[in-house]
């Protein structure tokens, strides 16, 4: 009883500065003790200040007191501290309670204790202390003690307070014995215990199932990294090679362009050589005849008869030769065919290119890590959802829009839209604001006689008669009439039958190619129509109105 005494009391022999045991004790003027290193140092931090107190109390001394060593405290700790591994355990158990640790229900002030035992007779939890009586008392020694655990309320009947120690087959909840003679009289029942260790066993089966399922997740999280790293891999080589195959076209387009810059100086060359002889013969014939034509000109007036009769015959037979033949020289154009030719090149070479990028990024863009499963059921379809919203600048002035742009209807009167080069004039139509790439779901609530729902490039037509939906290459359309279903595309249609119903699912696999139509009835899909294509640019999805009142409703699914 001597050690229970100590036990009761151990709080007396803890220092408040550190919470623990006292070490090296010392007891102020005031009467209370500290262990001196903490003292010490609570009063080096007041220095400044000029007062000391104490922690407790706070009585103040004028003077630094002079601390004395306490001994019968310290011979009282050291007895504490000779109990060795009893001692380390008590002061484990008696510890103050953490962060979402069980307190102690008895325990009062700021330094709760943590909980060792709950009683489920008492619905109290008590901390080593507070639970000595359940040891001793022979009342208490017949109560239910388990390990500390919270909400001990929820384990009690809100309806007669008692303990919830019976489990309902029938309505499958935890209920008590009068419970049992009162709503759930007739009811299978069977102990709390009973039903736990038969649901025990199928959360064995479960945690097996489970921990297949983290075996297997983590064989493909393991798979999937490796083909991360493969991607990654592939990617970096593939760069490589084509910085190599770029260079090398760019390197051999420079090399023609130097050849044909060196074949045209060449011929320039040439053709500079061959006319500079030619050139030097007319110079020097040219002065000849000038000279011919001054002597001439000079005969002419000479006065002398006789002079001019005897060296005309000279001067007019003699002839001046010329080794030169005739010159023709073509119109300036030189080598204006040689830059046709070259621009006719790079306008092939554009145009092959051009051809060709389609085909080299839907080539990239198939490259996928994995490829995710189609989906089957609507809740599948849901995963993709995406919201949509109508465009009012696209909108025929036939149509009205509401319900936060989401819904279309057609009405008799015009509305008064603005001018915009976006807005159908031809066809009662309007596209929605998103594009659309990747997976994506939505579903259309329509009503009356004919409405299409269509997706579309978003450089179709406005006006004239390719712009309605499914009469060109841009636009793919699905038609809805009382009399049936009908998928149309470039002026070419296809029947499409199912069940019928006034909402109408699509899903859009972007990098797939695939466009697909579903009847919706409650939370079931049935494929209408799917289609096969290549998409080279984003999608917007577009609605067609024919008969006055039809409406057309793009609906929340989140």
């Amino acid at each position: 009883m001597a050690q229970q005494g100590v036990v009761l009391d151990y709080d007396q022999f803890c220092c408040s500065i550190c919470l623990d045991l006292l070490k090296d004790p010392v007891t102020l003027p005031c009467g209370h003790s500290y262990c001196s290193s903490c003292i010490k140092g609570c009063w080096d931090q007041d220095e400044q200040k000029g007062v000391y107190s104490c922690p407790q109390c706070r009585q103040s001394f004028t003077l630094r007191p002079a601390l004395k060593r306490n001994n019968m405290l310290a011979e009282v700790v050291e007895k504490l501290k000779e109990t060795g591994g009893a001692q380390a355990a008590f002061s484990e158990l008696t510890s103050p309670a953490g962060p979402g640790e069980v307190t102690c229900d008895l325990c009062t002030g700021p330094r709760k204790q943590r909980a060792l035992k709950s009683c489920l007779v008492c619905m109290v939890s008590y901390c080593q202390t507070h639970i000595q009586p359940h040891y001793q008392v022979p009342v208490l020694k017949k109560h239910k003690l388990v390990e500390a655990m919270s909400g001990l309320q929820e384990m009690i009947c809100s309806s007669h307070d008692k303990l919830l120690d019976v489990f309902c087959r029938t309505d499958q909840q935890c209920i008590c014995y009068q419970c049992v003679m009162e709503n759930h009289k007739g009811h299978d029942t069977v102990s709390v215990k009973d039903e736990r260790e038969k649901k025990q066993d199928k959360l064995v089966l479960s945690q097996q199932e489970v921990q297949q399922r983290v075996q297997q997740r983590e064989k493909e999280l393991k798979e999937l990294q490796q083909s991360v790293e493969s991607l990654m891999r592939s990617g970096q080589a593939a760069e490589k090679d084509i910085e190599r195959i770029f260079t090398e076209l760019i390197h051999s387009i420079e090399r023609r362009r130097s050849e044909v810059k060196d074949l045209i100086r060449a011929q320039q060359g040439a053709a500079v050589n061959q006319t500079e002889g030619m050139l030097e013969r007319l110079e020097q014939e040219i002065a000849e005849l000038r000279r011919r034509d001054a002597e001439l000109e000079k005969l002419s007036h000479t006065k002398d008869n006789i002079h001019f009769l005897q060296n005309y015959q000279s001067l007019s037979s003699t002839s001046v030769s010329s080794d030169v033949p005739s010159i023709s020289v073509p119109p300036l154009q030189y080598f204006k065919h040689v830059t046709e030719v070259v621009s006719e090149l790079r306008d092939k070479l554009e145009e092959l290119i051009q051809r060709e990028w389609s085909k080299i990024s839907t080539t990239v863009s198939s490259v996928d890590v994995f490829l995710p499963p189609e989906p089957k059921t609507r809740a599948d379809l849901l995963t993709y959802s995406y919201q949509l919203t109508l465009d009012p600048n696209t909108a025929h002035t036939d149509l009205s829009l509401s319900e936060e742009n989401r819904k279309v209807t057609r009405l008799k009167q015009q509305q008064p839209y603005s001018v915009c080069p976006e807005r159908f004039t031809r066809y009662l139509q309007v596209l929605c604001r998103e594009a659309l790439s990747g997976r994506c779901y939505w579903e259309v609530e329509w009503r009356g006689d004919f409405v299409n729902i269509a997706v579309s490039y978003k450089d179709i037509s406005r006006a004239d008669k390719n712009s309605y939906f499914g009469n060109n290459k841009k636009s793919w359309v699905f038609q809805c009439s009382s009399d049936g279903y009908t998928f149309r595309h470039n002026r070419v249609e296809t029947a499409a039958s199912g069940p019928r119903s006034s909402r109408v699912g699509v899903y859009l696999d972007h990098k797939a190619g695939t466009l697909s139509f579903y009847s919706v009835v409650s939370d079931t899909v049935t494929l209408l129509h799917r289609v096969q294509t290549t998409f080279t640019r984003t999608l917007y999805p577009g609605i067609y109105m024919y008969d006055h009142g039809a409406s057309a409703e793009i609906m929340k699914l989140w």
